[in-house]
């Protein structure tokens, strides 16, 4: 086994565990975060010492500096879609006489959610400097528990504001911050978080479209070819009907390129889904990812208790101010004005 395939494996076992590492975050030391981290130190131990470093040059490089390069990865995967729904699912659909206006669909969805990346990718999240720090510390209350009073960030020397944290990939503060994202490589914040939910709403919106069109085509094929309908004689010589399996398998012989794709934005259709369920949970409930996270570690309580044999502290989200109000402050952030006449 030469140097890069011993390198290419080990970056991939090294990400899957950095990747199980942040799901087990955010609360007790759990028992697959022991064993991940178990099986990372014997890694280490029959790695060469070198190959470790250069590994942890990269992962860092990767995942706690901002970098072009999952934006360049994401440019990629789309434009491999729109390719192969351009240059064979839109050409066989036209000539299978689908409506016009489906087949654009797609395209139009596109053009909205290359517009809200560039807004939410290039706008300011939120950024807390020394002249605005002042009065973004007076829009939100503390809560006295995910956020308390008098906390200074140890980088920008500047007093926390509530519903703000600071950013290690960007090296800043970001005000009422949800999360950074590596896609857009910017930080998703107060000022920008309309355009990160119109851009998850339309990204979701064009895989299934794109899922739902593909689907429709090959659907057509295997009915006007009769397919269901006919039978194959297996490798014992026995004839046998059609069945899903033998199907799928000649389609996918048949159309291989698209058959893959399907099942790519299938699978991506359901995750960017359940994503943008989770998304619209926490702007109906005025929460952001961060506060989401941490307030798992105080459990669910309704209020916030401190019981006389028990040093744990229950946690109540005190920004949540009704469905439509917390669902209207994604898209008109609160100022200083608007908190005082309330």
């Amino acid at each position: 086994m030469d140097f890069l395939t011993l390198f290419v494996i080990y970056l991939c076992v090294v990400l899957a565990t950095a990747g199980l590492l942040c799901l087990c975050s955010g609360g007790k030391e759990s028992f697959l975060a022991r064993g991940v981290s178990g099986a990372s130190k014997v890694l280490s131990l029959v790695i060469p010492t070198q190959l470790q470093r250069v590994t942890q040059r990269v992962l860092h490089r990767l995942f706690h500096t901002r970098s072009c390069l999952f934006v360049i990865l994401h440019i990629a995967l789309q434009a491999a879609v729109y390719g192969e729904y351009t240059w064979e699912v839109f050409v066989y659909c036209w000539e299978l006489q689908f409506h016009l206006l489906l087949l654009l669909l797609p395209y139009l969805l596109l053009a909205g959610n290359v517009g809200c990346f560039v807004l939410c990718s290039r706008a300011n999240p939120g950024i807390i400097t020394r002249s605005n720090h002042a009065s973004l510390v007076k829009i939100y209350p503390y809560d006295g528990v995910l956020f308390q009073k008098g906390t200074v960030c140890p980088v920008c020397s500047l007093e926390k504001p509530a519903r703000s944290k600071h950013c290690s990939f960007c090296s800043v503060c970001v005000h009422r911050f949800d999360h950074h994202c590596v896609w857009l490589n910017n930080c998703i914040g107060a000022f920008n978080a309309k355009y990160f939910f119109l851009y998850l709403l339309t990204l979701t919106a064009m895989a299934a479209t794109v899922a739902v069109i593909t689907a429709a085509f090959l659907i057509q094929v295997v009915l006007l070819s009769n397919m269901m309908q006919g039978s194959y004689v297996d490798d014992q010589g026995h004839e046998r009907a059609v069945e899903m399996l033998f199907l799928v398998q000649h389609l996918f012989l048949t159309f291989p390129r698209i058959v893959f794709m399907l099942g790519f934005v299938v699978l991506l259709t359901l995750v960017l889904g359940a994503y943008c369920c989770f998304t619209l949970y926490l702007a109906l409930t005025n929460q952001t990812s961060n506060e989401w996270s941490k307030s798992r570690r105080y459990g669910c309580s309704g209020r916030r208790t401190l019981q006389p044999h028990d040093s744990r502290v229950g946690y109540k989200n005190i920004y949540s101010k009704g469905t439509w109000r917390n669902f209207k402050e994604i898209f008109k952030p609160l100022t200083v004005l608007e908190r005082k006449k309330k």
